[in-house]
């Protein structure tokens, strides 16, 4: 292969890394400042929460405790107990919830939990549904927000979903709370101030009951949530933000459970990319959907840390072929994507990240990001194309 293709190839890499990267920056600097206040009211229509639940039986009352307070009259919630070995219906009944048990060994995953929680509905079906995660805590008035939401924009919309570390941790540990503060918070406060739509996250999302009651929801997939996210877009009802309902979680202690929830999520999300990203945008683009290409822009920007290693990895190919006669160009434009990323990353901390991690920490930020190589690795050698429950720190 000559240099003059492998320059092509480099610059043609490189242009390629310069959209998320530029998403990245609009998004970031877009989010500057508090969030304004969501438009409220005493929403008529009733609410049904579900709590997919598999062996929670250790943290599911804590879940319950937070959103039962919240409940009007007419509202239910729902947990369901799916392929539990434990006694998480006994603890969840307990705890003054409704329980429904789905056991089927093959069909596991969320998606097949909360197909069975649809039709478990289905004989007398709420105004709006609610799906919050058994590790999950529902902030106060986060379930009034997002009924209001709901039910006035007859979208989708997703509550603010934050994971934190716990008291202590450790830096990967943090570094990895302050990404995810950037993902979930930071970026699609970004595009909702723009006025554009976001990607589902899995817990803290509701829905008007016809759309979710005809939605495809049972599968196995890892990343059920953004599937449906996209799903629904295509069909006319793309998913909005609601910043200030807020639902949080804890990264678990245990390296084991880390680096499985990790795992999950970024071949989840780089496989979503790779199978919708270009498709999505340009279905917006023939379509003049603004929404649409909203969604496949902000869905092309991969995990921090893999970008980080996928601008690092042109920047240094394309010094070694600048040495053996090729053009400075393709160069040029990785050092210029890693400068936006860095500026990105950098505005994105002053907003979120100062009380999670110090500034000398954070310029560790590559250090963390090549420890995840082996993560992407096992994305071509051992994909994970299952969902796995995470392992909790209280399972023994």
């Amino acid at each position: 292969m000559t240099v003059a293709i492998l320059t092509g190839i480099f610059t043609g890499a490189a242009l390629l890394l310069l959209m998320p990267v530029t998403v990245f920056l609009a998004q970031v600097v877009a989010a500057r400042g508090k969030a304004t206040a969501e438009e409220t009211g005493a929403s008529a229509g009733s609410l049904a929460v579900l709590m997919p639940a598999h062996d929670e039986a250790a943290g599911i009352s804590s879940a319950i405790g937070a959103l039962l307070p919240q409940l009007r009259k007419n509202d239910r919630l729902i947990v369901i107990a799916d392929n539990c070995s434990d006694d998480t219906a006994a603890v969840a009944r307990a705890s003054g919830a409704e329980v429904t048990v789905r056991v089927d060994p093959v069909l596991r995953g969320k998606g097949y939990a909360l197909d069975h929680g649809i039709r478990h509905l289905s004989a007398a079906p709420p105004d709006a549904v609610v799906i919050v995660d058994a590790d999950c805590v529902v902030a106060a008035d986060a379930l009034e927000l997002l009924r209001h939401a709901c039910l006035s924009r007859h979208r989708p919309v997703q509550a603010l979903y934050l994971m934190r570390a716990q008291p202590g941790a450790s830096l990967r540990q943090r570094m990895a709370a302050f990404a995810w503060r950037v993902r979930n918070e930071v970026r699609p406060s970004g595009w909702h101030r723009l006025g554009l739509p976001c990607q589902l996250m899995g817990t803290g999302m509701a829905f008007p009951w016809p759309l979710i009651a005809t939605a495809s929801l049972a599968s196995g997939s890892i990343v059920e949530d953004m599937q449906l996210g996209i799903d629904l877009a295509v069909a006319g009802a793309p998913p909005t933000f609601c910043p200030l309902a807020l639902v949080t979680s804890t990264f678990p202690e245990s390296s084991e459970g880390t680096l499985a929830q990790r795992t999950r999520w970024e071949h989840g999300h780089l496989g979503m990319i790779a199978a919708h990203g270009l498709p999505l945008l340009w279905r917006g683009i023939v379509r003049h959907r603004l929404d649409l290409i909203a969604m496949a822009l902000d869905l092309c920007v991969p995990p921090l840390a893999s970008l980080v290693l996928m601008l690092a990895a042109v920047a240094v190919a394309a010094a070694l072929l600048a040495t053996l006669g090729g053009g400075l160009t393709p160069l040029v434009m990785a050092i210029a994507a890693l400068a936006i990323t860095v500026l990105a990353t950098g505005l994105a901390w002053r907003q979120v990240g100062r009380s999670i991690v110090s500034l000398p920490e954070l310029l560790s930020a590559p250090v963390y990001a090549f420890a995840k190589i082996p993560i992407y690795v096992r994305l071509f050698t051992a994909r994970q194309r299952q969902w796995i429950r995470t392992r909790r720190d209280g399972d023994r």
